[in-house]
């Protein structure tokens, strides 16, 4: 039997970043994604849900992540799920399912980073009023392409 392990989300971070090393100095970054989603019950009124995931980077993208990333901050992450379970310090077993980030890709938003590859913002084409002269007449001399 196949199997496949593959978790997209887009969500904001629910705190900053932190970032730990391994013994092997490979940097590990650990966060939260707070992934909302709203919806009409069938009474009509608009419903909200909000799920908490924790994630985990390693390399190169730990650090990126670590580097331009902040609470509040939205963030598109690919990865796999994976089930980590521990003993706690008092004895009880513990566990937890934790996103591995594969990819990742920033994104524009209320409090966007100052780096990085925004998608969000205004553009300023949409701020251009429109001109009256009518259409563009093709000048003589023919090196120019009329589309």
């Amino acid at each position: 039997m196949a199997n496949f392990n593959k978790v997209i989300l887009l969500g904001n971070l629910t705190r900053d970043p932190q970032l730990s090393y391994l013994p092997s100095q490979t940097a590990v970054v650990e966060f939260g994604l707070a992934i909302n989603r709203k919806w009409k019950g069938q009474d009509g009124s608009m419903k909200e849900d909000t799920c908490f995931i924790d994630c985990q980077a390693f390399g190169k993208t730990a650090e990126t992540i670590n580097k331009y990333c902040k609470k509040g901050n939205p963030l598109f992450v690919e990865g796999r799920l994976k089930f980590d379970s521990w003993t706690a310090q008092d004895g009880t077993k513990r566990s937890k399912h934790r996103v591995t980030v594969e990819n990742f890709q920033f994104l524009g938003g209320r409090q966007s980073a100052g780096g990085g590859q925004g998608t969000g913002g205004s553009t300023e084409e949409s701020q251009i009023p429109p001109t009256d002269a009518g259409p563009e007449q093709p000048q003589a001399g023919g090196d120019d392409i009329p589309f």
